[in-house]
């Protein structure tokens, strides 16, 4: 999905873990190993976009790890699934991105193509030695690939 914002747009990621391996993909615009995750569309809130993010790029099906959630007696209000952690990072000179990073887990590790306008080279499941020695994946992602591995490793 393009931009909807002209200066900061808000974005999800997902670090989907199956097993003892945590999914990534090479995306083709900026040639490095990134998470699961894309555009919060308009009429959508984080969770719901997390969710659609990775069915329409990978096809699973996931559970987003809800640990955070509060748990109180039900009332109107509808408590969304907290993130992992929340990050600003610029795009470019004009733009940013708000990002929520969840963890989330996988029944399955069969990952489908995505939608053509989709930009991943390839996608692999990655353990946790993987992660630690490969030099093509940035801090960021690291750091978020290990912790989802250590909060969902079955």
């Amino acid at each position: 999905m393009p931009h909807i914002h002209k200066l900061i747009d808000f974005t999800v990621e997902v670090f989907i873990v199956h097993k003892h391996k945590v999914l990534l993909r090479r995306h083709d615009k900026y040639k490095k190993w990134l998470s699961i995750g894309g555009h919060i569309e308009l009429h959508e809130d984080p969770v719901e976009a997390a969710i659609r993010e990775v069915k329409e790029e990978v096809g699973l099906d996931i559970e987003l790890d809800d640990k955070l959630r509060p748990n109180y007696e039900k009332d109107e209000t509808i408590e969304l699934i907290p993130p992992y952690f929340l990050n600003r990072h610029k795009i470019d000179k004009t733009h940013e991105h708000i990002t929520f990073v969840y963890f989330a887990k996988a029944t399955s590790d069969q990952i489908t193509q995505g939608m053509k306008d989709e930009l991943n080279e390839e996608c692999r499941w990655f353990t946790k030695k993987e992660i630690e020695e490969n030099n093509e994946i940035v801090p960021n992602v690291k750091y978020y690939a290990l912790k989802a591995l250590d909060a969902l490793s079955i």
